[in-house]
């Protein structure tokens, strides 16, 4: 069974992919392109069966103790008066009972990490090449090495699926771009996580942390799929450009934007890959299947997904058996937990003051006693419940206690 393994990204699925690998005995390193972990990041959280992934580590006490605080979803008007809201127990709210900040679920899942898991960062894969019973790497530093598997876990916009799978049209442009980033929290704060629709054709979210800052996001439309290459200050023109004249806290954002430091913005593609391996080669999370932030549904699919990869890796000696479990178990929930509403992204977005009314009155009548009653005969009184069920895998003193008593 091939044991040695290489891991591309630092972010959830490869942190994660690598704990469940290490538990079942496998060698793995870890490879990073920034020069640390990357802390930053937007608020999300954990749906489904993900969070008896993270339980089953022992690690959920610490993921509930790093709530970012949030109340639930508020539509806010260019005022600030709420339209619409939704609390974290109404249906429609878009805020669960396990929110945090990506930067902290990293950390937690990276120290859970048995110290036999080697992190390198500063490193990228430049070449791969399979011979026989292994895959020869070039990194960009000029270093080589060889390994039994690579796992890519460099996200949507993985530079290492080319090499395992490339096909064209694999990316589907949503036709937005979205940004994150972290500005100074005011009094005037909340915590509430609130979402403006300006008729400029920009939607603008503030979303509170546990840092006593605020995380920011600036979303639009766009025909502009793939960029060139922008700088830190590129990036700020861009999102300046967009919110000037926007309304709501626009100018506060925009001013915001000097001290800004780190900044995520650029377009929003699903992945959709016909196939997720390649000989001893294999995508996971965003790589394999980023469903986009509009579905809520990418750090679930990244926990659940490595927790299967990596189990199926330990169940089959046979590493291409392995490869088609995984896809044969997983890809059918993945690809579920891609689909939008008809429409979406574009019904979100508004270019006149009468499609924001619109926008805002039908999240009022949502948030409604009578519509909310309504929901809750067809969809029940649970909450978050589990579509996905975790296939049942022996850790390894179980399963050679189970190979012994079948002896």
């Amino acid at each position: 069974m091939s044991r040695r393994v290489l891991i591309s990204g630092a972010s959830i699925s490869g942190p994660m992919t690598a704990y469940w690998l290490a538990r079942r005995g496998f060698d793995v390193t870890v490879i990073e392109r920034s020069d640390s972990l990357r802390l930053g990041g937007q608020n999300i959280d954990l749906t489904d069966a993900a969070r008896d992934i993270v339980r089953m580590m022992g690690i959920e006490d610490k993921i509930k103790a790093q709530h970012t605080g949030e109340k639930g979803l508020q539509f806010v008007d260019s005022d600030g008066k709420a339209a619409a809201s939704f609390p974290t127990d109404k249906k429609g709210s878009l805020t669960r009972e396990i929110e945090i900040l990506r930067g902290d679920l990293v950390e937690i899942i990276v120290n859970a990490n048995p110290d036999s898991v080697d992190y390198r960062f500063g490193e990228t894969i430049e070449e791969m090449t399979e011979t026989g019973n292994q895959v020869d790497v070039r990194f960009a530093s000029g270093k080589t090495d060889s390994f039994d598997l690579v796992i890519a876990a460099d996200g949507m916009n993985s530079s290492t699926r080319k090499m395992i799978v490339n096909e064209p049209d694999q990316e589907k442009y949503l036709g937005c771009w979205s940004s994150y980033f972290t500005i100074p929290r005011l009094e005037r704060d909340n915590d509430w996580w609130r979402w403006y629709t300006s008729p400029t054709g920009v939607i603008a979210f503030l979303r509170p942390d546990n840092q006593g800052t605020m995380r920011a996001s600036v979303n639009f439309l766009s025909d502009e799929s793939d960029p060139p290459h922008m700088s830190l200050e590129d990036k700020k023109d861009r999102l300046r450009a967009r919110l000037d004249g926007a309304g709501w806290e626009a100018d506060r954002i925009a001013d915001a934007l000097t001290d800004v430091e780190d900044i995520f913005l650029g377009p929003l593609h699903q992945i959709k890959a016909s196939r997720w391996s390649n000989g001893r080669m294999v995508l996971a999370g965003d790589a394999a299947h980023c469903p986009t932030p509009y579905t809520g549904m990418g750090t679930t699919l990244a926990v659940i997904g490595a927790y299967v990869l990596a189990n199926e890796l330990a169940e089959h000696d046979d590493h291409t058996k392995a490869f088609q479990a995984y896809e044969d178990r997983f890809r059918a929930f993945a690809e579920a937990s891609q689909k939008l509403p008809p429409g979406v992204p574009d019904l979100a977005y508004a270019n006149s003051k009468l499609k924001v009314k619109l926008i805002n009155s039908g999240a009022a009548i949502g948030a409604s006693g009578p519509v909310q009653s309504l929901i809750s005969l067809f969809t029940g009184s649970g909450k978050d419940k589990n579509d996905f069920t975790l296939p049942d895998y022996a850790e390894p003193a179980d399963k050679a206690a189970a190979d012994q008593r079948a002896a």
